[in-house]
């Protein structure tokens, strides 16, 4: 479209042409495709094998320009297509209002002028006093409050309906209606105009030069392009994603797309789905990677500590995925909301028999030391159940704000985050390929809390057989029953050299504080918790009033400050620190509990 749009051109638009057209970029993005891959893998290796000379060095040089002329083809013209379908979405909206006005004037009889102003014609109205006079008609123009001709004034004169109102007669009612309709009208306009500016700005960037020489760097500027994309189109895309559905829904929906729709996600906008719980796990992988370099560009952009802290981390997981790892890892989920989010699979989830999902807890955020040695204990799991079944998925969900220095007494962050990890695992299930996987739930810290709180909804975590409490301050529950799988399903490691899992309840705390410190608490156990079993969350998991199965860990260092106040907090994943809670765990998530060591309760 050019020049400024019109309601008549609104109204008269077929936005199917514009898929129509975009289906035709889309032909010439496909053959691209095929041609550049027929350069690569055909001629370009035959030569390598067969030819070796200047005269081949140089072909081959030829032959790599014009893989990357068919790569730069193949990305722009589906960049055009995209854009064209988000012209066709964005002006179906604006367009459906005009029509609707229009209806809706001829309805009434009224006339819309070329202007986009609506006259309506004058009509009988009763006066105050119960006379019948005649309201003259008028104009309304979109855009105002107020008609053209004030309405209901009469000619000078006039008799007044009423002593001190001169001049004035009744209103006539079709000026509400008129100017209803036209402002309609001006809104339908004014939206559309905006649309196709934006998506003409947007257009005319993709367009290239003539003669243009396609080199590495003009292929990073189809990052550029592809962002100029994003933005312009973004909300097309955002409006087909079920957000408001259930996983299940969502993989139905995905499932349902052309490849070629899904093309468009993965390129143009993968942050919509990199972290879309019910899309597959590979989908997610990919998008999230595409997704990775514009997030880390634009988290180096924000300045400060903060961002620096997140920008490091995100730059070590891509490091991270750039290498080769046994089980391989999938980047289920990335983000810089909050203290950052990451979801890390070690093995396909979709793909295996055993899946494990562990909630980190106090003071983990998006840093190197998450990337460091959080992640490291979803992969200690991977690698520890490989040695009984390689069908193992072994997942870190950040997916929430756990609590950091100075938050930590407080159920809200668990809150939050148990209904975000139900969902997760509910996406879990809907991809998952296997008819009757083994899933486990595991928190560690205050992640037990949070695994606790989404264990005790009404149907408990999803697809879920078995939980794994670690390191627990209390999952605010007095039975394990209360975790919705059963408490032969619900495992406990805790340190006895671990202060976290001896955090005195509210009541001795607060005895504590005002009696002066440890003794305080001591008394405070005698009057308020009788069976010494009470934690800060709720009851010890580990105690025999729990009622959850207690395995073997080691005790891990004292608590001395020369040797680490909670050392003994972070070592149970870690074969190197403590093998027997390593292998229990992992006997556990790979479906032999027969084979854990157990402890007895305290």
């Amino acid at each position: 479209m050019t020049g400024t749009l019109t309601w008549q051109q609104l109204r008269d638009l077929k936005t199917s042409e514009f898929t129509q057209a975009g289906d035709k970029w889309h032909e010439v993005s496909g053959r691209s495709a095929s041609d550049r891959a027929r350069v690569d893998r055909a001629m370009s290796a035959k030569l390598r094998e067969t030819e070796e000379s200047d005269t081949a060095e140089a072909a081959l040089g030829r032959l790599r320009r014009l893989s990357r002329n068919f790569q730069y083809l193949h990305t722009e013209c589906g960049l055009v297509r995209t854009a064209l379908n988000g012209l066709a979405g964005d002006l179906a909206d604006p367009q459906r209002q005009l029509k609707q006005a229009l209806e809706d004037a001829a309805s009434l009889n009224f006339t819309v002028h070329e202007d986009g102003s609506v006259s309506y014609p004058a009509a009988e109205v009763e006066d105050a006093t119960g006379a019948k006079r005649d309201a003259s008609g008028g104009k309304a123009q979109g855009g105002s409050h107020l008609p053209l001709d004030p309405p209901g004034l009469g000619s000078p004169g006039q008799q007044p309906l009423h002593p001190g109102y001169s001049r004035f007669k009744p209103m006539n009612p079709n000026v509400e209606k008129a100017q209803d309709v036209a402002d309609r009208i001006a809104r339908a306009v004014r939206s559309a105009r905006e649309i196709d500016a934006r998506y003409a700005k947007t257009l005319n960037g993709l367009r290239a030069e003539k003669g243009l020489d396609v080199t590495a760097a003009t292929l990073k500027d189809v990052a550029r392009d592809t962002a100029d994309v994003r933005s312009t189109a973004g909300m097309h895309l955002a409006d087909g994603i079920p957000q408001d559905k259930d996983p299940a829904e969502r993989k139905k929906w995905w499932d349902g797309l052309t490849d070629e729709q899904r093309q468009e996600y993965l390129k143009v906008a993968p942050d919509l789905i990199g972290d879309l719980d019910g899309i597959p796990a590979v989908v997610r992988d990919e998008a999230n990677r595409n997704y990775l370099p514009v997030l880390i560009d634009e988290v180096a952009r924000q300045g400060g500590d903060e961002a620096k802290t997140k920008l490091d981390a995100l730059r070590m997981i891509q490091g991270k995925l750039n290498e080769s790892t046994h089980p391989p890892m999938f980047l289920l989920g990335i983000e810089d909301e909050g203290n950052g989010r990451a979801i890390v699979s070690y093995g396909n989830p979709d793909a295996s028999k055993h899946v494990a999902a562990y909630v980190p807890g106090f003071g983990t955020k998006l840093d190197d030391e998450f990337v460091k040695e959080t992640m490291g204990r979803a992969e200690h799991t991977a690698l520890g159940v490989r040695e009984m079944d390689p069908s193992v998925a072994s997942i870190i969900w950040l997916g929430y704000d756990a609590p950091q220095s100075g938050d930590v007494m407080s159920k809200g962050d668990a809150q939050r985050g148990a209904p975000a990890y139900n969902e997760f695992m509910a996406g879990l299930s809907a991809t998952n390929a296997d008819e009757n996987p083994h899933v486990t739930a595991i928190g560690h810290s205050y992640g037990s809390l949070t695994v606790g709180t989404a264990a005790k909804v009404s149907g408990g975590i999803p697809g879920v057989d078995d939980v794994i409490l670690l390191g627990s301050p209390g999952v605010d529950a007095q039975k394990a029953t209360e975790l919705g799988v059963g408490k032969e399903h619900v495992f406990v490691g805790a340190a006895d050299n671990d202060p976290v899992t001896h955090l005195p309840s509210k009541d001795e705390s607060a005895l504590g504080w005002v009696m002066g410190g440890p003794e305080g608490i001591r008394v405070g156990r005698d009057l308020f918790d009788i069976g010494n079993d009470d934690v800060y969350f709720g009851k010890d998991p580990a105690s025999e009033a729990f009622g959850a199965q207690r395995f073997l860990v080691d005790d891990g260092p004292r608590m001395v400050r020369d040797i680490g106040l909670f050392d003994a907090h972070s070592q149970y994943f870690d074969p190197e620190l403590d093998d027997v809670s390593a292998d229990n765990i992992a006997s556990i998530v790979g479906g032999r509990p027969e084979n854990i060591v157990r402890e007895k309760h305290r």
